[in-house]
């Protein structure tokens, strides 16, 4: 069975559902390929009038990209490469969907993390349910927020972006649709109707298609009833992390009392070094930029991690050991200079 199932059908809809369900639908080459492929034949496609992108299985839509493959880039120059290309087949596919000039619908249900949020950050109809569980988590393995995040984690309101990239935090619900990370929210027991609704559409006889699905889905949609976690604390988010330094913003989060500042703090310390700075200068020159220059610089930074031990002795930690006792080579914010953050972009 295919690691990726495309189909066709009457009515002008197409499907791509990502299909590696043991490893929560995480992303290689060989899935992003055809996926992009098949999208440029789609394009100028009348049959197809619009998509809808899903993961396989009860865990999720997609845990991100394929992390054991990354790792093997350390031992050869065959290995690097191999994994170069899969960031360049990775940032393409997640740029031609975010201009894609058809409505593609997200399904975004169970986790959403790093290149599944990458890949459906573009869609035009992004559905989130009370099973969604997002986040950026690459400071876990010493790695930074790619896919376009400098891009679209400056979208989120005040400095949440920031936030959440440099904590990692997984966010559920209320707080996805409060960063503008998703659309609509359903509940799981709705998604097939919905999808039913829409296969009862002939939407090649559709003038208005994104107007009309965009009219159905919010017939599905479902009132959160819990508040945003992130709204009520962004006035602290705000005051912390505007600084322009890591060091700072940590000092500033240990100086304040309360319960929100002492845990974000030490989740924050708990981090690679060199991926707090590292990724804090990548947000904050990724402001004005456009989701193609953020997916150009990725692509620099990615190469120059890769270049480095501190990012496979993250993914060791808690990929293959899972040992969760990192040693890092840059072990102090103080051991990573400002030059040697510049030479990520570079």
């Amino acid at each position: 069975m295919s690691d990726v199932l495309f189909s066709k059908k009457e009515h002008g809809i197409a499907t791509i559902t990502l299909n590696r369900p043991k490893a929560i639908n995480s992303l290689t080459s060989g899935m992003l390929s055809p996926i992009y492929e098949r999208l440029l034949e789609w394009e100028n496609d009348s049959d197809v009038q619009l998509i809808i992108l899903n993961g396989e299985g009860q865990k999720g839509f997609c845990a991100g990209g394929d992390i054991k493959t990354l790792y093997q880039a350390k031992e050869n120059e065959e290995a690097f490469e191999k994994a170069m290309d899969f960031f360049e087949i990775e940032y393409a596919t997640d740029k031609f969907i975010a201009n894609f000039p058809k409505p593609i619908i997200a399904l975004l249900d169970g986790v959403v993390m790093g290149g599944g949020v990458g890949l459906s950050y573009g869609a035009s109809h992004r559905i989130i349910t009370e099973k969604t569980k997002w986040a950026m988590p690459e400071m876990n393995i010493s790695f930074f927020p790619d896919v376009g995040a400098a891009y679209f984690l400056n979208q989120a309101p005040g400095y949440v972006g920031r936030y959440l990239a440099l904590t990692s935090e997984i966010i559920k619900g209320a707080d996805i649709l409060y960063a503008n990370a998703a659309d609509y929210y359903i509940t799981t027991s709705q998604i097939e109707p919905l999808i039913k609704a829409v296969y009862n559409i002939n939407w090649l006889h559709e003038t208005e298609t994104e107007l009309k699905l965009t009219q159905l889905i919010k017939s599905f949609e479902t009132e959160l009833k819990s508040e945003s976690n992130l709204a009520q604390h962004q006035e602290e988010i705000n005051h912390h992390f505007a600084h322009q330094t890591v060091e700072k913003i940590v000092a500033s989060l240990a100086s304040a009392d309360s319960l929100f500042a002492t845990e974000t703090k030490n989740t924050i310390v708990s981090k690679s070094p060199i991926s707090l700075k590292v990724t804090l200068e990548q947000l904050i020159r990724g402001e004005n930029q456009t989701l193609a220059k953020c997916l150009e610089t990725d692509l620099i930074i990615a190469k120059n991690f890769l270049k480095t031990n501190d990012f496979y002795e993250g993914v060791r930690s808690v990929v293959i050991d899972k040992d969760k006792q990192p040693i890092y080579q840059y072990k102090q914010l103080s051991d990573v200079s400002q030059s040697v953050v510049e030479s990520f972009f570079q």
